[in-house]
């Protein structure tokens, strides 16, 4: 790539987003949102429900189907002090799927609210199950970053996972300002996600309705699913003058032996539902490529600056995911583990992605830069268009399908 992001400026991305903007709730209905078209440069809009309407038959669109779990833990010291611990990623077992079937205990990296109040000692707390009570405790291990290693014991005959589900509470964005209520637990989550992990929503997949996804099939537009569960680190706009001095968080991603193989032989444009798709399809571009330079590669993991690394070496995106599905096969592997920080820019080059569906992200964000990317300088016209036409911006409100110049569907 010949433009490197590290000396980009994030004053050059951000709006004024006036609170009354950001919607605190969901529509009623979650296909009655509003949809900002942008294609050869023209913008218009519609309502999500006529989605397939826009979309070319054969089209082909990937979700994401992390799902968001219950990640906040309260707990209230002996003193009345409220110690907020927030589950970030799981440590011991790394794992997903292993964590959440743990009984007893575990380890998690996470966050501590209102840390001062709690250096040292065990937390505790009661819950009940069935009529039995039952104690989850709490213990700082060790500092990770800046973040901590935080111990979780409890003595009911449950899963991790089902406790979560007992006493966790929904990690909604900070930026909405309100506590999250039994609604949450319904709307804050997509009609497709299957896949536990997730400390916040990948928010474009939250229009679909079932009513919408038949409408697509009937078009012969199909879709098949990723997993990147998103990370706190999403919600946080860059503070750095400077894209080099701003380390991008890393988040899991999983994909399929047959999902690689879907997205191999697709002939037909490609959309990926919301900006964790695009980064999940990118990052497998990258990782194919280290494949092709080293078959016996052990790092799966895509650096932020990896995309824009000097190199004459540009392998097609056939030859990437061939190499994807040579490495499994290999170790007869049904899917792909990785995680990946990467950064996607003004001058990055996108090499799956032929169209987006997307929210509108908050001002200085990696998510704009994101937009920026795909559509260029356009990204101001299109949140103008959507800040004069009563858009509803961020996790809750409204989304666009964007197509851009160099589109040729």
């Amino acid at each position: 790539m010949k433009n490197h992001p590290q000396q980009l400026s994030i004053d050059a991305y951000d709006y004024e987003l006036p609170d009354e903007r950001i919607a605190k709730f969901p529509l009623q209905q979650r296909d009655a949102s509003k949809l900002l078209l942008y294609r050869e440069g023209g913008v218009s809009h519609t309502v999500f429900s006529s989605l397939a309407d826009y979309l070319p038959s054969q089209t082909l669109l990937v979700r994401n189907n992390t799902r968001v779990v219950q990640a906040r833990l309260i707990f209230h010291k002996a003193t009345g002090a409220r110690i907020e611990l927030f589950c970030l990623e799981p440590f011991s077992p790394s794992d997903y799927a292993l964590m959440f079937q743990q009984t007893g205990s575990c380890q998690w990296i996470g966050l501590i609210g209102n840390a001062k109040k709690w250096k040292e000692g065990v937390l505790s707390r009661p819950f009940e199950i069935e009529g039995n009570l039952y104690t989850l405790k709490a213990t700082r291990v060790a500092s990770h970053g800046k973040a901590y290693v935080l111990q979780f014991e409890w003595d009911a005959p449950v899963s991790f996972a089902n406790l979560l589900e007992k006493v966790g509470e929904l990690p909604i964005p900070p930026y909405l300002h309100r506590e999250a209520q039994a609604s949450d637990k319904v709307t804050y989550q997509t009609v497709y996600a299957q896949i536990e992990g997730s400390v916040a929503a990948p928010t474009a997949g939250l229009h679909f309705t079932e009513s919408v996804l038949s409408d697509l099939k009937k078009k012969t537009i199909e879709w098949v699913d990723v997993t990147l569960h998103v990370g706190a680190g999403t919600f946080q706009p860059v503070k750095a003058d400077a894209m080099k001095d701003h380390e991008m968080h890393t988040e899991s991603i999983a994909v399929t032996r047959d999902v690689i193989r879907r997205l191999l032989e697709h002939k037909t444009p490609l959309v990926a539902v919301g900006t964790t798709s695009v980064r999940t399809l990118e990052s497998l571009y990258f990782l194919g490529k280290k494949l092709l330079v080293n078959p016996y590669l052990s790092d799966f993991h895509i650096d932020q600056w990896t995309p824009y690394e000097n190199d004459d070496f540009n392998p097609s995106k056939q030859e990437a995911l061939s190499a994807l599905i040579d490495y499994l096969d290999r170790l007869h592997v049904a899917e792909l583990h990785a995680s990946t920080q990467i950064l996607i820019a003004p001058g990055y080059t996108f090499h799956l992605v032929d169209a987006l569906i997307t929210n509108f992200h908050q001002p200085r964000s990696t998510l704009l830069l994101l937009i920026s990317a795909f559509v260029g300088d356009d990204w101001q016209r299109i949140y103008e268009y959507a800040l004069q036409n009563d858009f509803r911006f961020l996790s809750y409100g409204d989304s666009s399908l964007l197509f851009p110049k160099k589109a040729s569907v």
